[in-house]
Parts: structure tokens; C-alpha cells; sequence
């Protein structure tokens, strides 16, 4: 799936970004939230900057997601302008200069953006191997009350599989947005089918 991310071109990827921002800008998900982290793409991940551009004018706050210089490999949230300086983390992915000052938890928010490597129709989200978003937002799956934020995917419509293995600690995802559909899933039920 990486590698097929990675054979994009830059031109197939922005038509693709733009296809999902379409696809996701005027969903209730989107337009009702106001506190909404995204990420930076790297990879060959869908691009979320048309979805940031889009945040801004619709005078959202909009947040990227931060990593403690050591400790519990958990994300922590900083606010975010496009005029902000970015500097690298350890893994050398970009995040806010000022973060130490500014980072908030991941209650706070309302709506997160989450790249993925691969995911399934039963909200199951394959990333990068860390674990650093369900550390994250575990509190979501030990508790369905719990509302906020909404996770939910950005991926390419070949990104999906038929089934997923999942751990118990994994967070599924609350839907997924590709240029071809929005996917959401219904965890209130015990066979958690996914309905778009």
C-alpha cells in the first residue's frame, strides 16, 4: 500500500486531495466542527492542505499533531496558521515551532484528520506501525460515550480492504473519506457494519 501511495504522481495526488476535500467540506462531520487536527502528508499520503485551506476561511482552529521530545510516545495537538513555523520531530515529520507552549489534548477537539496505510469497512485503520493515534485517542474505545473527536480517515479508494486484523487496543475509525465516497461506521451495534 506505501509503495502504491508512493507511485502517485504529484499531479494524481492533488487531484485526488481535491476530490476528498469535494467529497468532505460540506459533511455535517466537517462543517459543525470547530477545533479539527489534520497532518502534513508525507509517504504518498492523501494531501489534507485543500481541507486546512478550506478550515481557515471557514474561520476554524485548526491543529497538527505533536510529539513530546521523549516519554510515552503519545500525540499531543498544537494549534496551527500557515504562516507558523515548522520545525522536525524525530521521526523528521514538520510540526508547530511553538508547540511546547501551545499543545492541547486530544479531548479538546472536535474532528481529527488521520492518514492511514489501509483500512476496512468495519472502521478498522491500518497506519505506519507506531500506535501513536490509538495511545492517543484509547479513551475512545474504552468508552462508546464518548463523542469527541470524531476520528476519521483521509485514504485513497484502493487503500480499502475487504477485512482488516485489529488488536483490542486498536481505535477504529469513526469513517473514511476517499475521492470516491465517505464511508461511516456504526459502532453501536455488535456486528459494527459500515454504512456511507
Amino acid at each position: 500500500m506505501r509503495q502504491a501511495r508512493r507511485a502517485l504522481s504529484p499531479r494524481q495526488r492533488q487531484q485526488l486531495a481535491e476530490a476528498v476535500d469535494r467529497r468532505l467540506h460540506r459533511h455535517k462531520l466537517f462543517y459543525a466542527s470547530r477545533h479539527i487536527a489534520a497532518y502534513l502528508a508525507v509517504d504518498g499520503e492523501v494531501d489534507a492542505t485543500p481541507l486546512m485551506q478550506r478550515a481557515w476561511t471557514m474561520g476554524k482552529i485548526l491543529y497538527l499533531p505533536v510529539l513530546l521530545p521523549c516519554g510515552e510516545n503519545r500525540l499531543w495537538f498544537a494549534p496551527y496558521r500557515p504562516e507558523d513555523k515548522l520545525v522536525p520531530n524525530r521521526f523528521g515529520i514538520l510540526e508547530p515551532a511553538r508547540a511546547a507552549h501551545t499543545r492541547v489534548s486530544p479531548h479538546r477537539l472536535d474532528l481529527v484528520l488521520a492518514p492511514l496505510v489501509a483500512f476496512d469497512n468495519q472502521g478498522n485503520r491500518l497506519g505506519m506501525g507506531g500506535g501513536f493515534y490509538d495511545r492517543s485517542f484509547a479513551y475512545l474505545a474504552r468508552h462508546r460515550s464518548y463523542r469527541r473527536p470524531r476520528l476519521l480517515g483521509l485514504a485513497y479508494e484502493f487503500q480499502r480492504q475487504p477485512q482488516l486484523d485489529h488488536q483490542p487496543w486498536d481505535v477504529p475509525l469513526a469513517g473514511v473519506v476517499t475521492e470516491a465516497r465517505i464511508s461511516l461506521f456504526d459502532f453501536n451495534t455488535t456486528s459494527k457494519r459500515g454504512r456511507e
